[in-house]
């Protein structure tokens, strides 16, 4: 077998098992309780302990339909469906960066795409310390690539925190604090440019979310309609991250009069 093919395999099963573990931090959270230590899994309709062949990402779902072998209650799907995401991106992370420094930022980076998507989902909240986490890790991996490297950091999370704090202000806390601290630590994951980029395509998959909505009269004109901001922050984020250099390389051809300002200088 191709070292290549094990090497993507390995990265899906890691993928699968994070989606795991972060579906279960998140959802504890969101009701208060610990998922940390000898806290163990559990049916949530009967109690049942969750044994070793319950517990296997995807496959466990599959292979008891979605249900709990000891009353047969429904497992939610999302529990599949971000397995099967965080599978999916840890593979694109990898066929993107191999091993490498940057391979690990994107890594956690993502990590914290999906924490944070997960609680805004299910809650409305952003929690600051899943918020924060991936950006001081970020910040750490980045003085690997220097000073510059960590300087772009740095203006990616002040980029990204001052945006929503500039919305917040003209809105008057018509937007929550969530939002601020989510993209001031994603930021410092993905630098200055990156970070710009993923504010323009997250907003952009956000408002055409809120139109259709609107289209369908699930929100209305006048009515103070809410939607979790987050999860369409982070498709944007993570597309950027997988295809942002090629992105800005278009756009310094296509606009070559000023091509410095979409030259990345990457420091990994």
């Amino acid at each position: 077998m191709n070292i290549n093919f094990i090497n993507f395999i390995i990265a899906g099963i890691l993928g699968a098992c994070l989606g795991s573990f972060l579906n279960v931090a998140a959802h504890r959270s969101v009701i208060n309780k610990a998922w940390w230590g000898t806290e163990r899994s559990i049916c949530e309709s009967c109690g049942h302990v969750l044994g070793f062949w319950e517990l296997i990402p995807i496959f466990s779902w599959l292979f008891q339909f979605g249900k709990c072998k000891n009353c047969g209650a429904k497992i939610s799907v999302r529990y599949l469906l971000v397995e099967i995401i965080c599978a999916s991106m840890a593979v694109m992370i990898f066929y993107k960066y191999k091993i490498s420094w940057a391979c690990l930022l994107f890594g956690i980076g993502a990590c914290g795409l999906v924490l944070n998507s997960l609680t805004d989902f299910e809650s409305g909240d952003v929690f600051d310390i899943f918020a924060v986490a991936p950006g001081v890790a970020g910040l750490l991996i980045r003085i690997i690539g220097g000073w510059p490297a960590v300087l772009d950091g740095i203006e990616g999370a002040a980029a990204g925190w001052g945006v929503f704090a500039l919305i917040i202000f003209l809105s008057r806390g018509g937007m929550g604090w969530g939002d601020a601290s989510f993209m001031g630590g994603i930021g410092a994951v993905l630098g200055l440019k990156f970070t710009l980029a993923s504010l323009y395509v997250g907003i952009l998959f956000g408002g055409f979310f809120a139109i259709i909505m609107i289209l369908i009269g699930k929100f209305k004109w006048g009515r103070h309609d809410t939607m979790p901001l987050v999860p369409f922050l982070s498709i944007g984020c993570f597309i950027v991250m997988i295809s942002g250099e090629e992105i800005f390389s278009w756009l310094a051809a296509k606009f070559n009069f000023i091509s410095e300002i979409f030259t990345l200088s990457w420091p990994f």
